[in-house]
């Protein structure tokens, strides 16, 4: 990768000339939670461009760490998944994001505030089994922001993908929770809890009784939430 040459034998700078180009990582870390088309892979990082994105797939296409297959629907329709060389990348990955979880201070993570990485992680990481084996709607209703970007939908159907609007489905709405960017981003990522933000008035829920009652289950946080953090 021309971009990031170090012309250096030893085994961390050509790893290095590979995984350090800007959005690589991230890019990685979407590929190994599972995302595959070009579309979804988008959405886990919708600040980078799709010129960019094609480009770090090609690259690591060309690295051997990612391997493109052609889909029905469109002679422009591809998968992306994770070579053998990929798949060993996964502890790296997560080695990485403990790192940062245990070790950035928890107010610089907050300076970066997404609704759209949130809910497209929160998205991934919901737990159907401990639901009504039926659809649950959900409605997250981000207070604070404005009104193109206030409201998401969460629909859980039995033994299908968790799908994730922000537009109407026209869906009736079991569970409804109310609550400000920062304090639903604070609840993945661990620094607090659902009980504490109820117990505050940050975070209202209002609907199913069953959802409610079994919220911690269901929505099972960040992968990291659980790094004990070494910094405040």
């Amino acid at each position: 990768m021309p971009d990031t040459a170090y012309k250096q034998f030893c085994p961390v700078a050509m790893a290095a000339e590979i995984l350090g180009a800007r959005w690589t990582l991230i890019l990685l870390r979407e590929l190994i939670a599972g995302s595959s088309r070009f579309n979804d892979l988008r959405r886990g990082v919708p600040r980078m461009s799709p010129a960019l994105l094609s480009k770090r797939l090609k690259d690591l296409e060309t690295a051997g760490i990612v391997s493109r297959s052609a889909v029905p629907g469109g002679p422009d329709l591809f998968e992306y998944r994770l070579t053998e060389a990929g798949r060993d990348l996964k502890p790296v990955i997560e080695a990485v994001g403990a790192w940062g979880q245990r070790w950035i201070e928890t107010e610089v993570s907050l300076e970066n505030l997404d609704p759209n990485l949130l809910m497209w992680d929160m998205r991934r990481n919901i737990d159907p089994d401990p639901m009504p084996q039926c659809r649950n709607v959900i409605q997250v209703i981000f207070t604070d922001l404005t009104e193109a970007q206030r409201n998401w939908w969460l629909i859980v159907e039995p033994e299908q993908e968790v799908d994730l609007c922000s537009v109407d489905p026209g869906f009736d709405v079991d569970l409804y929770l109310s609550t400000d960017l920062r304090t639903m981003t604070k609840i993945w990522m661990g620094y607090t809890t659902i009980g504490e933000a109820k117990e505050h008035g940050t975070l209202v829920v209002t609907g199913s009784r069953e959802l409610e009652r079994n919220l911690g289950s269901w929505l099972t946080l960040s992968p990291f939430a659980k790094v004990a953090k070494l910094v405040a």
